[in-house]
């Protein structure tokens, strides 16, 4: 059994960087410039950095250990102009937080992995914010910079003494792809590796930018792929997208349209923004569904947003009197969450969403649900978790929680006295935790065969030698599938498709209906039509078919069986829409709508119009269009 580590204390010798690695201060300025930051920024940053600061380090979760891993979470949101940080995230900030602490605490206590060698960590909030972040993330390379103290002296004359910070071999985040790409140009020109688990902006897979980037994530770009796959396969051509300004909105459907215009047949009637610096948001989102319904024939539309984006939006499109009009293909994002649709659930029936295929880590929830404040004093966030999970006060200088007077009696129990789901990105940090010792784990075995714990070799290996180790990893992960890394450092493309339903169920959420993996075949599976009729006021059939559009033609136009694509990917879609055919003339497409070149080959007017009821008997169905 390996020693556990423990908080706080010094972290002595850790591998990863060596002399070749040290930086000098001048060179640190002419690097950091490089990244076109703001002057009063870098003026900042350097200053921290040579005055050797360990910067807001009351606010990071320090665990001591023979190798140190670094950990960048959003444990708070985004604060208010002048404030760097706002409310704490419970889900995607402290179960991410704890998922880590987690697999730390597992492969510990493993005796075959990393044998004789513990695992320390110093995980920083990055409060949402790329700025930010990066100001946190130089705690990192603080160990990597050569400081020269030659003309400094105590009052007595000796020369000072300087606690030299941990270093740093390998960083586990971000979380938002605009925080990865600010933090990995720093943590590159130290040669750190670092491995997201959220990160999925397209631009991250460029290895000549981001060479010490990895991600245990596929891409957008695999995921706008599979979101073409689906648009196809449903019989749509004519679609508008939607997209959050930013890196992961902007180019995921970026990525969207190039693949579109590549397969052919697809035409993009708008794509359209949701600006970031908005006075008054319900102004600019009703602006949007109107410019929506200016191409009413393309009621698809694809969407890249994030949670508060997609709840404004469909509460406009709700104000509008639009339930039922739109039909909404969702990006990871949305994936299977219900905040973003609370009290707006009809606007958001029939969408169809997308999400890396996961699975619950049953471990994390027994884990999770035995936290205390009295066993989790290692996170220095939990009390404000505690606090804000529970809706009370501790009785602690500097609570936060001043929307309450009821105390805390800390006997409360997470999941009996609250609401507990495991957030749905923890599988991912467990496996991306779980590369970096793997990589660790190999290294030391090739380097230090004969040597218990952490060798000088090792120590001195430096993180690009550790990277090789990292993209040659391959182990079944915490949820059973594959971890592994392609040339650029991205994980395969697996996801599970959903859609959302509220009416013609006795449950309602968001049902899996198919998976889409990385393959260059799309092929096309039929299954048994599931009816289920009650005879009553109430009564309903719900259709759960794949592809009934392909069933169709199979049945009465076989000829017209052919598959025109040559070049795909594998795509397992349910498809239980709402929506029929009819005929519209070219007259009654608007002027002024957004054109591009995918609409020159493709009639527009094969789009989704109006949904058209049909009631027999109290029983409500809804007819999907045959595509040819």
């Amino acid at each position: 059994m390996k020693a556990r580590g423990s908080a706080g204390g010094s972290a002595g010798q850790r591998p990863g960087g060596g002399t070749g690695t040290m930086v000098r201060l001048g060179r640190v300025l002419r690097l950091l410039t490089l990244l076109k930051l703001p002057c009063c920024l870098l003026e900042l940053l350097l200053s921290a950095v040579a005055q050797g600061q360990e910067m807001y380090a009351p606010h990071s979760i320090r665990l001591e250990g023979d190798i140190t891993l670094g950990g960048l979470f959003p444990v708070h949101a985004k604060g208010p102009p002048g404030v760097p940080c706002g409310d704490i995230k419970k889900e995607n900030g402290i179960h991410r937080l704890e998922a880590m602490l987690y697999a730390l605490d597992q492969i510990n206590s493993d005796p075959d992995l990393l044998p004789n060698v513990t695992l320390g960590a110093r995980i920083l909030d990055t409060c949402s914010r790329d700025t930010y972040a990066l100001e946190q993330s130089l705690t990192f390379v603080q160990a990597l910079i050569q400081k020269d103290t030659s003309d400094v002296r105590c009052t007595n004359g000796e020369p000072p003494v300087f606690v030299k910070p941990e270093k740093v071999v390998g960083v586990i985040g971000a979380s938002g792809s605009s925080v990865s790409i600010m933090v990995a140009n720093i943590l590159r020109l130290f040669q750190i590796p670092q491995i997201s688990y959220a990160s999925t902006a397209p631009e991250l897979s460029d290895d000549r930018r981001y060479d010490f980037f990895s991600r245990v994530v596929p891409p957008d770009s695999f995921q706008a792929q599979a979101m073409v796959d689906i648009v196809k396969a449903l019989g749509w051509n004519y679609v508008s997208t939607l997209a959050s300004e930013g890196n992961y909105g902007e180019k995921g459907v970026e990525s969207f349209m190039q693949i579109s215009r590549e397969a052919g047949g697809l035409c993009i009637a708008q794509s359209l923004k949701i600006p970031q610096d908005r006075k008054d948001k319900t102004i600019d989102f009703d602006k949007i569904i109107k410019q929506l319904l200016e191409t009413p024939n393309a009621r698809a539309i694809v969407i890249f947003a994030n949670d508060e984006d997609i709840k404004q939006i469909l509460a406009a499109a709700k104000r509008a009197d639009q339930v039922g009009h739109f039909l909404w293909v969702g990006s990871d994002t949305w994936g299977s969450k219900v905040s973003p649709l609370l009290h707006q659930e009809d606007v958001a029936e029939g969408a169809i969403t997308i999400l890396p295929k996961r699975a619950t880590i049953e471990g994390f929830d027994t884990y999770f649900t035995s936290r205390t404040l009295e066993n989790n004093r290692r996170n220095v966030w939990f009390a404000e978790y505690w606090e804000e999970n529970f809706n009370c006060k501790l009785t602690i200088s500097g609570s936060k929680k001043e929307d309450t007077d009821r105390k805390c009696t800390g006997q409360e129990r997470i999941g009996k006295d609250s609401h507990y789901e495991q957030e749905g990105k923890v599988q991912f940090v467990i496996d991306a935790v779980y590369a970096m010792a793997h990589a660790l784990h190999h290294m030391n075995k090739d380097l230090c065969a004969d040597y218990p714990g952490v060798c000088p070799e090792m120590e001195h290996a430096g993180g690009k030698k550790l990277l090789k180790y990292i993209r040659s990893v391959n182990f079944n992960g915490s949820a059973g599938t594959p971890v592994m890394f392609n040339k650029n450092g991205d994980a395969p493309g697996r996801y599970d498709i959903f859609q959302y339903h509220t009416t013609n169920t006795s449950t309602p959420g968001y049902r899996l209906i198919g998976q889409w993996t990385d393959d260059l075949q799309l092929n096309l599976y039929i299954q048994t039509t599931t009816l289920t009729i009650s005879m009553n006021l109430s009564a309903s059939v719900a259709l759960g078919m794949l592809y009934m559009p392909k069933v169709y033609i199979i049945i009465f136009h076989p000829e017209l069986n052919v598959q025109k694509r040559k070049r795909s990917f594998k795509a397992v879609v349910t498809a239980a829409t709402m929506s029929s055919r009819l005929s519209h003339k070219p007259s009654d497409r608007p002027n002024g709508e957004a054109k591009t070149e995918l609409c020159e080959n493709v009639d527009p007017n094969n789009g989704i119009p109006p949904v058209r009821k049909s009631v027999q008997k109290s029983v409500t169905w809804y007819t999907l269009p045959p595509t040819v």
